[in-house]
């Protein structure tokens, strides 16, 4: 298992770590089995989605932050960070990603991406690769 490090910039943020995980799977130097995928984070989660016109990450994120609006007087958890908590809870916090030749297999237009929804913040996610 790896720890990969990142830092988010804004409040609500999708970072893609496509990438990152691919240089993992390649260090790992397994060919064919499966990446495993988990932040241990209550307030950031994993997605996988369109990764060639980052608007759509803009427009997921506009959609999520008008659904779970950042202050409501009806919040009641003492760090003022209840919306994050939420979001945290839709998007979920681990994926699974299989391996064939040395490569992730995401769809044409698909990436891995990290979100944040009570940054900025040093964050971290684990990747467990296993071969088959």
């Amino acid at each position: 298992m790896v720890t990969v490090y990142i830092r988010t910039d804004d409040r609500t943020q999708m970072l893609p770590v496509t990438d990152l995980v691919q240089q993992e799977v390649n260090s790992s130097g397994v060919t064919a089995g499966v990446c495993h995928l988990y932040v241990p984070h209550t307030t950031a989660g994993l997605c996988i989605n369109e990764n060639a016109d980052p608007m759509v990450t803009h427009d997921v994120l506009h959609v999520v932050d008008r659904m779970i609006p950042f202050t409501d007087p009806a919040y009641r958890h003492m760090e003022d960070n209840s919306a994050a908590h939420v979001k945290a809870i839709f998007f979920g916090s681990s994926e699974t990603v299989f391996i064939d030749q040395g490569r992730l297999i995401l769809g044409t237009w698909q990436g891995i991406f990290f979100c944040e929804f009570d940054g900025p913040r040093d964050r971290h996610f684990l990747v467990k690769i296993v071969a088959d």
